[in-house]
C-alpha cells in the first residue's frame, strides 16, 4: 500500500514574480509540491511572463512551469479575477516575491495577476505564503516585510541576507523550505524561525 503524499487533494495557486536570481531554486521548490501531491497552478507577473535575462528566457520560465504543473499560466489580472468567487485555490504561494510585489501588497495595490490571486486568496480567509527575495529586504523594503509578516493569513518562508557584505540590505527566503512552509501554513501555522542564517 502506498504512502499518502502529505498534499495530495491540495490545489495550489503558484505566482511567481521578477526576481530573476532565484527563479531556478524556485523551480525545485515547485517540483518538490508537485512530488508531495499538490496541483500547481501558474500565476505569472509581467517581469517574468514578458522579460529574458542572463537567468533564462521568459519562454523558458513559462514552459518549465506549465510542464510541470499541466496548466497553462495565468498571466493577465481578468484572468486572475475569479479565483476568489469561485474559490479556486486551497493556498496561494508568491515565489519569489519582489520588493515590488511586496510593496504592493501590503499597499493594497492590484496591478498584476500574481497581486490579484494574492488578493483574491486573502478575501476568503485563505493561506498566503510568500518567499521574499529583495535587495533592498533591510532599506527601503524592510517596512513592507514587517507589515507583510503581520498581516493575517499570511505565511512567510524564512528568510536571510544572502551576501552581507557585498550586498548588506539583500534577503532572500530559503526557497527548500517552500514546501514545509505551505504544509504548516495550510494547518495554520507559521514555520519557525522566520529569521535565519543564509
Amino acid at each position: 500500500m502506498s504512502e499518502r503524499k502529505p498534499l495530495a487533494g491540495v490545489t495550489l495557486g503558484f505566482g511567481v514574480t521578477g526576481s530573476h536570481c532565484t527563479l531556478k531554486r524556485v523551480m525545485r521548490a515547485a517540483a518538490v509540491l508537485a512530488e508531495n501531491g499538490a496541483e500547481l497552478h501558474p500565476v505569472l507577473s509581467p517581469s517574468v511572463r514578458d522579460t529574458d535575462t542572463r537567468f533564462g528566457t521568459a519562454a523558458s520560465w513559462r514552459a518549465q512551469l506549465e510542464s510541470l504543473s499541466g496548466h497553462g499560466a495565468v498571466t493577465a489580472v481578468a484572468e486572475a479575477e475569479p479565483i476568489g468567487p469561485k474559490r479556486l485555490f486551497d493556498g496561494m504561494i508568491i515565489a519569489p516575491a519582489s520588493g515590488n510585489t511586496v510593496a504592493k501588497l501590503v499597499s493594497g495595490i492590484v496591478d498584476t495577476a500574481v497581486l490579484m490571486a494574492a488578493k483574491a486568496q486573502l478575501r476568503n480567509g485563505g493561506p498566503l505564503i510568500v518567499a521574499v527575495s529583495t535587495n533592498d529586504g533591510l532599506g527601503i523594503n524592510g517596512k513592507n516585510i514587517g507589515l507583510l509578516c503581520n498581516m493575517k493569513n499570511v505565511y512567510v518562508v524564512p528568510f536571510g541576507q544572502d551576501d552581507p557584505v557585498k550586498k548588506p540590505n539583500s534577503v532572500v527566503a530559503k526557497m527548500e523550505l517552500l514546501p514545509e512552509t505551505t504544509e504548516k501554513a495550510l494547518k495554520g501555522q507559521q514555520i519557525q524561525p522566520i529569521l535565519i542564517e543564509y
